[in-house]
């Protein structure tokens, strides 16, 4: 509801309203422009008062046939009395036997061929499961995916790119669910991007919540078979063309910036899983995961996932990022990560902030060297922060049997 009072009494005028509650929410559907602009600022659709009023039945005129007998009465003869009952009598037959006279209607008939009957009884069917299909797709894939700010604020991406993946996708689909892949997978990507719950979705969507969720869970799995390739690992030539100037000149040998990032998750009622993916860091049960980012800030490596108990220098070890680095790479990382002795037999260098150890503080020298990597090591953090634009990864996600495979799925796609 506006706060100027014009546009509050018009709105009251619009709505009907003679004793409003104190707050008052308008959805969209009731603005020309799906929201209160300078050209349309009252809602103005779907009032409800804008319907005529149902027109009344008419009532059937029946038209009723009456027979009346007249008799001279002003006949001043003398008659005998059979004489008149004979004539009355005879007068009675001959108005019994006439027939009344004919009146004419006019009506209209309609004929239809019986051999047409089942065709359209079968095109009407059709015709309701279109409709319904239509209405589907209009209520939701039409009016949310206008735009790139729709598609971004629901999905994530473009719609440019978001056309493009169903497009890919559609050969994946197994035709197990009735709804089109266009409407799967704005559903599943709006999980992934705004983690709503599963009956919000079913019920905007116009389906039930286990169909929801096996829909969601199939696409998880084909997303990731069909983005996983698209995680680079870039080339050394390619890593030094794209280097920015703040490595060029501090630290031109490096080849990935590795961080571990955590996804808080509800306290699973298995004690093993429990103890597993309990995080000291954050004190809460979390899903850990290892992330390698270059130095022009391209994802080039994001592990599976793996509980908050592990540490970065197991991830890191069982991850499989180790095969991609060649002798003399260079990889930055945290102080939480000891792999020196790891990176050593694969002739890597490891640059991390430097230590105290038993000193009470650091030399000159060391400060200025930690500064120089905390001002670059800031591309692997907001390389994270993207990620955890999927609401998904940022808040507290409810546990179930294979979290660490959905996790490992959503995080490579």
């Amino acid at each position: 509801m506006p706060r100027k009072e014009d546009r509050k009494l018009a709105w009251l005028a619009a709505l009907r309203l003679k004793h409003p509650p104190k707050r008052v929410y308008v959805c969209s559907f009731h603005f020309i422009d799906k929201k209160p602009t300078e050209l349309h600022p009252d809602p103005e659709l779907y009032l409800g008062y804008d319907r005529p009023p149902p027109k009344k039945r008419r009532k059937l005129t029946r038209t009723t046939l009456s027979v009346t007998a007249s008799s001279d009465t002003n006949n001043t003869e003398s008659v005998p009395d059979s004489t008149v009952l004979r004539s009355v009598e005879l007068d009675q037959a001959s108005i019994s036997t006439q027939p009344p006279e004919p009146h004419l209607h006019s009506v209209h008939t309609q004929w239809e061929d019986p051999s047409q009957q089942d065709h359209q009884y079968c095109n009407r069917s059709c015709r309701k499961d279109v409709q319904d299909k239509m209405t589907q797709c209009d209520e939701v894939a039409y009016f949310i995916l206008q735009n790139d700010a729709g598609a971004l604020l629901y999905t994530g991406i473009a719609l440019e790119t978001f056309n493009t993946l169903v497009s890919t996708l559609e050969g994946y689909d197994n035709n197990e669910f009735t709804m089109p892949v266009r409407d799967q997978v704005l559903m599943t990507l709006m999980k992934l991007k705004s983690n709503r719950v599963i009956g919000d979705l079913s019920r905007q969507f116009h389906i039930s919540q286990s169909m929801a969720s096996k829909i969601i869970s199939h696409w998880l799995d084909k997303l990731e078979e069909v983005l996983r390739p698209l995680i680079p690992w870039l080339p050394k030539e390619t890593i030094q063309a794209t280097m920015p100037e703040a490595f060029k000149k501090n630290f031109p040998n490096a080849t990935c910036i590795i961080d571990c990032s955590e996804t808080l998750l509800q306290k699973p009622r298995n004690l093993g899983s429990r103890g597993e993916s309990y995080s000291h860091y954050y004190s809460h049960n979390t899903v850990k995961y290892l992330v390698a980012v270059a130095p022009c800030g391209l994802i080039m490596f994001v592990s599976a996932a793996y509980g908050g108990r592990c540490s970065d220098k197991f991830i890191t070890m069982d991850s499989g990022i180790l095969t991609y680095l060649k002798p003399g790479d260079e990889v930055m990382a945290d102080r939480g990560f000891t792999i020196k002795d790891l990176l050593f037999e694969r002739k890597v260098r490891l640059v991390i902030p430097a230590f105290t150890k038993k000193r009470r503080q650091l030399t000159e020298e060391q400060v200025t060297y930690t500064r120089r990597i905390a001002n670059v090591r800031i591309h692997v953090e907001r390389a994270i922060r993207r990620l955890k634009v999927y609401k998904i990864l940022s808040q507290i996600v409810i546990s179930s049997s294979n979290e660490k495979k959905c996790f490992s799925q959503i995080y490579n796609n």
